[in-house]
């Protein structure tokens, strides 16, 4: 507990730094994943091909060089920055090309008669979209969606080494001090864990609300 009491101050500011990165990334990715979602079964050919070519590049190229191109990519052409803002950026377009394939399995659950019933009353696709199917598909996503923002959160360990202060990068901070560095790495796991648990309660609270609704 000595590791724990005595730099709880550092603990505390990467665990607020981690709950940040998270949040920020996870609303931006959910954003961009319904609408490359709505881009991928789109009638439209050029954003069908913009939505695969979207989830193919992003969901087959690692993490961490997806951060070395924001981090040292975008200020080659005069955009510049802070890293906070770089490090939600690749994750959360990173994270969005897993969040659109979630949404499109659950778009693919929708009979494709809603939609044509939706057309033949005159609506737009955007229309038939946005209060057609995907309300109907929101049902059978929020487990995969759950799954995926637990490894979003997990994924923002990799901020902090590109000067993001997160909770993973407390280790140097402390070890630095002389702590015990098998004890630091524990409560670091205690803090991601209960990260983790508290996405994977809400979305278990989601998904039994949706079950009734059913």
């Amino acid at each position: 507990m000595k590791t724990l009491t005595d730099n709880w101050s550092t603990y505390w500011e990467g665990f607020l730094g981690t709950l940040s990165l998270f949040a920020v990334s996870a609303v931006l990715s959910l954003v961009l994943g319904m609408v490359i979602a709505g881009f991928r079964v789109s009638p439209v050919r050029p954003l069908r091909a913009f939505g695969t070519v979207w989830v193919t590049v992003l969901r087959n190229t690692p993490l961490t060089l997806l951060f070395f191109i924001v981090v040292l990519g975008l200020p080659r052409f005069n955009i510049t920055l802070p890293f906070y803002t770089f490090a939600v950026l690749a994750l959360g377009c990173y994270t969005s090309a897993f969040v659109c394939e979630s949404m499109r399995s659950g778009i693919n659950t929708v009979p494709s008669g809603q939609g044509e019933a939706a057309r033949s009353l005159g609506m737009s696709f955007g229309q038939t979209m946005g209060l057609v199917v995907l309300p109907q598909a929101y049902r059978s996503v929020v487990a995969p969606l759950g799954s995926v923002m637990i490894a979003l959160a997990k994924n923002t360990a990799i901020a902090g080494s590109f000067s993001v202060t997160e909770l993973l990068g407390t280790y140097r901070t402390i070890n630095e001090l002389g702590y015990s560095i098998i004890w630091t790495f524990v409560w670091i796991a205690v803090g991601y864990l209960i990260i983790t648990l508290s996405i994977s309660a809400v979305f278990n609270l989601l998904e039994r609300r949706v079950a009734v609704s059913r």
